[in-house]
This record gives structure tokens, C-alpha cells and sequence, in this order.
């Protein structure tokens, strides 16, 4: 039972009690696993697959980060041995050319032929598959991910195939009864599990059968070049599997434990399913995650283009708030666009700074337990993401050392060498204003009305102390707005984010006026009265 080296017999008790959805995912792996008596030396398997048609995106690394969190849990819980598979599906035929790609017209001579006999655009591998592979693998090291890869044209070509390949020809007729209630009129007419290659021009064929041979293990079908009835062995790389057949094929041939996928995927889960109940397996457990959307709520499209890829995300946050995005509730749809990194960034350091102060039955609900392994640092940060990037808005800072000037009065003794932690968000912050805020920033003026309650907020904080709390200013923010009766506070601190920072949204003032300094905002108050702010965007 207790196989990993690193098992813990009271950590998994707890487990078994934790309400984290990774534990909760593991659970229900043992309990599948004990219903069927499987020899509890197996190595568990988790897979979780790729098309190399174009380069790895972010749904690639939400799948295998949230797979390798319930692989995690698992052992926890079991501690039973493991094993992830990153598969390729490299053997399907290129089916369109990306618009991402090099030497398109080229590459456009080869539709139809399989990924890894596709000649690589960018010259530096033997073909486009292996170009794309080699990119997932450095993809998926860069984070540092424990993994096998393994690639469908090496399993079909080596024969490891083999087997599983017989056994679908094996229940031809059990596979197809399964399948073509799914299917129009037309491709009810010519579908077949079975797409041979053709070993003339090496495109992947979708023809007609005219005759299978499940004795022999070959099939035929009359080649659309030559209209000749040609006849091939189902194995040795000769033919592959349409996608539903060879997915369940796949989890037969490799004993598949579980394998989450996409809610646009269930379909598709269900049909697989019973073809491997065909093939005299069971299917693996798994669920259905929901799709990303962007700041529209539509679904975001790699062809489109209104995504956000893993590198615009690691350009402005770090990777485990990312790890964290995906980790937060990935049965339902989020929107993914550049202004949930700041929130996700805040949410993670705020999640481990509690890490410290919590029992191990705690931590073990924790993100950030999940994300680092069952190893968080304990970790508190000073100051937040957001106030930083507000402070970066104001101080229009080029680079960190203008943050860390004003950083190193609001808590002395704190430097770059002291919190490197900080020193990275301060970074990220002065590029997400460079790149993100300031072109979108628009200040608008103070009415008459509005310029009395500034003043008045100018006059009462010029009558603080320096050492005065965020809390003590924050109160006489709050105070001033109570007077300006507001019938909505809400609208007194939109009227300063607009006002004084040129956006919607901003942070508590009392922290931004204590971090930006009594004096600096007692200017920037004087500046909004005199409506010396953002005069470049108000002209």
C-alpha cells in the first residue's frame, strides 16, 4: 500500500476528510479502483493529451497542472505508485495550415499528410510534429511537470499498437454499432474506425472499407487516386484510428486510469467509453472541465485570437498565481483576460501567507498546498499587486527602483534582497502599467461640487501626522465621503480612482495614500483641483 517514499499515514487520514476538489477527484479514483479489484502494486495511470497541429497554448498547461494536482492528492491518499502521460496524437493528418506558421504555401502542400511526415516550417526538426512535441516538452519542463511523453506515431509504428489495433478490428461491427447513431447521413455512409495511410503519397485516408479480414487483421478499401482496391495489415503504423476509436483505443492499450478533458469533449468521453467497454476495458475516471472565456463571455478561440497565452500571463504574473487561476474552480467558466492577473496574483500570495498560521487539516484546503506539492513557503508579503500597480500608475515608473524608493519609506528595513518576492511582483507591476494601463488610462476632471469634498479631503489629511496608519487615513477618506453624503459610498471612491489615479477601479485609498506618502498625495490632491492631471489624455 504505502509505496512512495514520502507517504504519510496521518496526512492521508486527513485527506480522506479534506473538501479540496483534488482530494475530492482522488477519492473517487480509489473508490473506482477498489470496485475493480485491481492489484493495488499497479501503477495508477493519468493521461492527458495534446494535438500538435499548432503550438502548446494555456488550456495545455490547465489540463496537465490540474491532472498533476489530482495525481498529487492521489498519492496522498493512496499511496500508490503513478505515472502521468503527456500524449501526442502526432500521427493525425494536417488538417489546416496555422496562421502562427512560417512558409505557409509550403506547409499547405502537405494537408492530409501525418504530423510527423510533415516537413518542419521553422527548419530545426526531422518534421512539424516533432517540432511541436519538442516545443510541448520544453513547455511542460519549464515548469518543472513529472511526466512520460509518449508519441502515437512511435506507439503505432513500433507495434506497441499492435494489440489494441486487432482488438478493434477484433469487435469491428460491436464499434461501429456504437458510433454511427452519432453521424449524419452522409459519413454514415463511408465511416470506418480504420483510416489506413496511403503508402503512395503517406496521407492519412479517410475512405470506405470494402472488405476487413479480422482473421488476417487487414483491411480494404479502393484508393481515390488510383481507384484500385488496395488491402493493408491494421498494424505496424499502417493505419490509424478515427478519433473516438483510437482515444478509447488508447486508454485500453495503455490502461488509462484518468483523464479529465474538456466540457466540449463529453460527447465524445461517452462514445469512447463504450468502445473500450467494447474492447473489454474500463474507461477512466475523469471529469469535464468548462471552457475559458474572455472579457466578452465568449469562448476563447486559438484561431480567433481573443485568448491569452501562458507568455502574455508569465509577462505580467508569476507562474503559480497562473497555477492558481487553474486551480480555482475548474467545473465552472471563467473569463480569461489581462485584468484578472492582477486579482490572481494578490489571491495567491494572500492564500500562503496563511499557510503559516494553519493546522495541517487546513493547509491541506489551501491553493497553494495543491500548487507547490504539498510544500508551500510560508510567505507574507507587505504590500499587495494591486496597490503596487496603482503606486506604478501614479509614479508613471519606468522601472523598479522608483517603486522601491517609496516601498523602502512605507516599511523601513524592507529591500529587494531582503523580500525578492516583492522585488518580482514590483517588476511585474511596472511592466503591467507600462504595457496594460497606461494606454488605456483616462482622468477626467472634478466638478465644482467634487472639488469641495477634494478639498476638503486635502485639508484633513494635511492635518495628519507622517506616521499616521493606512487605517487612520482610510478613516478620513471614509469620513469625508459620509459627509459629501453619498448615498452610495462606492461612488465617492470611484469619483477618486477616476479622479486621481484615470480608472475605474483602484485600491484602498488610505494604503495608496500611506504607500505614495501624505505629502506626494496632499500634490496630487492640489494637482486634481488645479485639473493639472492626465492633461495629455483630457486635451
Amino acid at each position: 500500500m504505502n509505496n512512495l517514499p514520502h507517504f504519510n499515514q496521518a496526512i492521508a487520514e486527513l485527506a480522506n476528510d479534506a473538501k479540496a476538489w483534488p482530494f475530492v477527484e482522488a477519492r473517487n479514483l480509489v473508490k473506482r479502483l477498489e470496485t475493480q479489484s485491481i492489484n493495488s502494486e499497479k501503477e495508477v495511470i493519468f493521461e492527458t493529451g495534446y494535438g500538435p497541429s499548432g503550438l502548446p497554448h494555456i488550456g495545455t498547461f490547465g489540463e496537465v497542472i490540474r491532472t498533476s494536482m489530482i495525481r498529487h492528492a492521489f498519492e496522498v491518499l493512496s499511496g500508490r505508485k503513478t505515472r502521468l502521460i503527456c500524449f501526442s496524437d502526432d500521427m493525425d493528418g494536417l488538417r489546416k495550415v496555422p496562421d502562427n506558421v512560417p512558409n505557409q504555401e509550403e506547409l499547405a502542400k502537405y494537408l492530409g499528410i501525418s504530423l510527423t511526415s510533415v516537413p518542419d516550417p521553422f527548419g530545426t526538426h526531422s518534421s512539424f510534429g516533432a517540432h511541436n512535441n519538442s516545443r510541448l516538452r520544453a513547455f511542460l519542463d519549464s515548469f518543472n511537470f513529472e511526466y512520460e511523453f509518449l508519441s502515437a506515431t512511435q506507439l503505432y509504428q513500433s507495434g506497441k499498437f499492435d494489440d489494441g489495433l486487432l482488438d478493434v478490428l477484433s469487435n469491428y461491427e460491436k464499434i461501429i454499432n456504437i458510433i454511427l447513431p452519432s453521424l449524419g447521413a452522409d459519413r454514415k455512409a463511408t465511416y470506418s474506425p480504420f483510416l489506413p495511410i496511403c503508402p503512395n503519397t503517406g496521407k492519412v485516408l479517410q475512405v470506405p472499407l470494402t472488405r476487413y479480414d479480422k482473421q488476417a487483421g487487414t483491411i480494404c478499401y479502393i484508393d481515390p487516386i488510383t481507384a484500385d482496391e488496395m488491402t493493408t495489415e491494421v498494424t505496424g503504423g499502417r493505419c490509424k484510428l478515427q478519433w473516438k476509436a483510437d482515444w478509447a483505443m488508447r486508454w485500453h492499450a495503455l490502461g488509462v486510469d484518468y483523464e479529465i478533458s474538456g466540457k466540449d469533449l463529453i460527447d465524445s468521453v461517452t462514445l469512447s467509453s463504450k468502445i473500450v467497454r467494447a474492447l473489454g476495458s474500463t474507461p477512466p475516471a475523469g471529469f469535464s472541465y468548462e471552457l475559458f472565456l474572455d472579457q466578452n463571455g465568449e469562448k476563447i478561440s486559438k484561431s480567433k485570437g481573443n485568448g491569452l497565452s501562458v507568455e502574455e500571463w508569465l509577462t505580467y504574473g508569476s507562474p503559480e498565481s497562473l497555477s492558481l487561476f487553474m486551480y480555482a474552480q475548474p467545473k465552472r467558466a471563467k473569463r480569461l483576460f489581462f485584468d484578472v492577473i492582477p486579482k490572481t496574483v494578490d489571491e495567491y500570495y494572500t492564500h500562503l501567507s496563511k499557510i503559516a498560521e494553519s493546522d495541517e487539516a487546513s493547509q491541506l484546503e489551501n491553493p497553494t498546498w495543491h500548487i507547490h506539492n504539498g510544500n508551500p513557503i510560508e510567505l507574507t508579503l507587505p504590500l499587495s499587486f494591486t496597490l503596487l500597480l496603482n503606486l506604478a500608475g501614479v509614479c508613471a515608473a519606468e522601472d523598479n527602483q522608483v517603486i522601491w524608493s517609496y516601498v523602502g519609506q512605507y516599511v523601513p528595513g524592507v529591500t529587494p534582497e531582503t523580500h525578492p518576492h516583492l522585488d518580482m511582483l514590483i517588476g511585474y507591476a511596472v511592466t503591467f502599467y507600462q504595457d496594460r494601463v497606461r494606454p488605456e488610462k483616462s482622468y477626467r476632471l472634478a466638478s465644482k461640487e467634487e472639488k469641495i469634498y477634494l478639498k476638503d479631503l486635502k485639508n484633513v489629511l494635511s492635518e495628519l501626522s507622517e506616521k499616521a496608519t493606512a487605517e487612520e487615513i482610510q478613516n478620513q477618506v471614509y469620513a469625508i465621503g459620509k459627509q459629501a453624503e453619498y448615498e452610495n459610498l462606492g461612488d465617492w471612491f470611484s469619483c477618486l480612482y477616476q479622479i486621481l489615479l484615470g480608472q475605474t477601479q483602484g485600491p484602498r485609498m488610505g494604503s495608496f495614500f500611506k504607500l505614495y506618502g501624505l505629502q506626494s498625495s496632499l500634490a496630487l490632491l492640489e494637482d486634481a483641483l488645479n485639473d493639472r492631471l492626465g492633461q495629455a489624455e483630457l486635451k
